[in-house]
């Protein structure tokens, strides 16, 4: 039997619980801050808990160790991720966060679209019904009518 801290489901439902505290907490905390001086006080934040995780964790590895290509992907990741971040932050400072993190989770629309045309994944009838659902969902609850 798998331990429940394996399961791929159970860190997806912490990553979508710690994705909505993050809308909330974010939309109170840029009330009277420049949205890319809050990206950047929350990068830091970022880097400093993982950082320490990784440590008291034991699982930092030797930097040598990593591929080239690997860098290249986690660089490009990281530029997205970054672009993301204050893309969203500016969305929250400008909109609702009932209405700003549906449109963002559009993403899941985009990943099932981006990983079937470059990385080949299949995904089933239902499953692009799944992902039609989201799409139309998102943008019903970010619909202000």
């Amino acid at each position: 039997m798998t331990s429940p801290a394996a399961s791929w489901q159970l860190w997806a439902l912490l990553s979508a619980a710690f994705a909505a505290l993050t809308a909330i907490f974010a939309k109170v905390g840029i009330e009277n801050v420049n949205s890319d001086v809050a990206t950047f006080i929350r990068t830091c934040v970022i880097l400093c808990a993982l950082g320490a995780i990784l440590v008291a964790t034991g699982q930092w590895q030797p930097l040598n160790a990593i591929s080239g290509r690997s860098y290249v992907f986690l660089v490009l990741s990281g530029l997205a991720t970054g672009g993301s971040w204050i893309c969203y932050f500016r969305a929250l400072k400008l909109g609702d966060a009932a209405r700003v993190a549906p449109i963002d989770k559009l993403s899941v629309v985009l990943v099932a679209v981006f990983a079937a045309a470059f990385l080949g994944e299949r995904l089933s009838a239902a499953n692009w019904l799944g992902v039609a659902l989201i799409c139309a969902g998102a943008i019903l609850v970010a619909y202000r009518g």
